[in-house]
């Protein structure tokens, strides 16, 4: 948990770090009581693999998918490996699953369906794969979703729902559209910086791919954003809505805020204010118990 009382997540480009800076890092977030590391899945490091050596690494933390693409493995390959990872770690790891944008997919020599239909249809198929692994551990399936129309159509499927750059008032819509049983992850971008100016330059920075995506800006304006929002890397209204920055009791108020409208795991991205690619270690420790 952290100091609002609510666990904690992170999620961290871990593509970027050594396989000796990761190992290190996750037995590091192990030793904060952090609950859950998540993995992404970009262009680097295969999710299952990275996955399979931070359970083997680590004793207590729990280690997610955050998330793996569903046009990269068929579902039955994705049930077969979070099946497998939750017997060997003993439940600790939990399947991150989203739909990711329609450009990557076709990066990858795929056809983009429609989200709704392509996430639902993968979803099922896991529940209905048969793998036979010894033991009575399932993996959670946690999926990406902030939609309204996504968010209806999975929410009594999995056990958990996941929102990205999102405010609290989209945590309290969420919570209140899903199951009490369902998890909710929002995961929020952290910058320890008091300096104004210079936080809001990093966090354009941090935000300047997603700014650009149209459905990244549907879910804002439903929030009550504008176009003029999303102008030259964002307003200072999208970008402090967006990013907590600023002292440590700052960043809990955001963190809170979150929990009081119904997160159950607050995913913190620690933004590093002298870049390169390590996380921002004094942010997290700043924040766990």
């Amino acid at each position: 948990m952290d100091k609002t009382g609510t666990p904690i997540g992170v999620m961290f480009n871990t593509d970027r770090m050594s396989a000796a800076s990761l190992t290190g890092f996750a037995q590091h977030l192990e030793s904060l009581s952090v609950d859950t590391l998540w993995v992404p899945e970009l262009f680097g490091r295969e999710p299952f693999a990275t996955a399979a050596h931070l359970l083997a690494a680590t004793t207590q933390l729990r280690v997610a998918t955050g998330i793996a693409n569903v046009y990269a493995r068929d579902a039955v390959a994705a049930a077969a490996g979070a099946r497998t990872l939750a017997e060997f770690s003993d439940g600790r790891f939990v399947l991150g699953l989203g739909v990711s944008n329609a450009r990557l997919a076709n990066s990858r020599g795929h056809v983009w369906e429609p989200p709704v239909e392509k996430l639902t249809s993968y979803i099922t198929a896991i529940r209905e794969a048969q793998i036979s692994v010894p033991g009575p551990h399932e993996a959670e399936i946690h999926v990406a979703a902030h939609g309204p129309k996504m968010l209806e159509a999975v929410n009594q499927l999995v056990d958990g729902i996941s929102t990205f750059l999102q405010t609290p008032e989209h945590t309290a819509a969420v919570r209140q559209g899903i199951p009490e049983s369902t998890s909710l992850n929002v995961t929020q971008m952290c910058l320890l910086c008091d300096d104004p100016a210079e936080a809001r330059r990093l966090a354009r920075r941090a935000l300047s791919f997603y700014v650009e995506l149209d459905y990244y800006r549907r879910a804002w304006r439903n929030l009550g954003f504008d176009e003029l929002d999303f102008v030259d890397g964002g307003s200072d209204h999208l970008v402090d809505a967006l990013v907590a920055w600023g002292s440590p009791d700052a960043i809990l108020e955001r963190l809170g805020q979150h929990g009081d409208a119904g997160a159950t795991e607050l995913v913190i991205i620690p933004l590093n204010p002298v870049g390169g690619t390590e996380p921002h270690l004094p942010l997290l420790e700043e924040l766990a118990p």
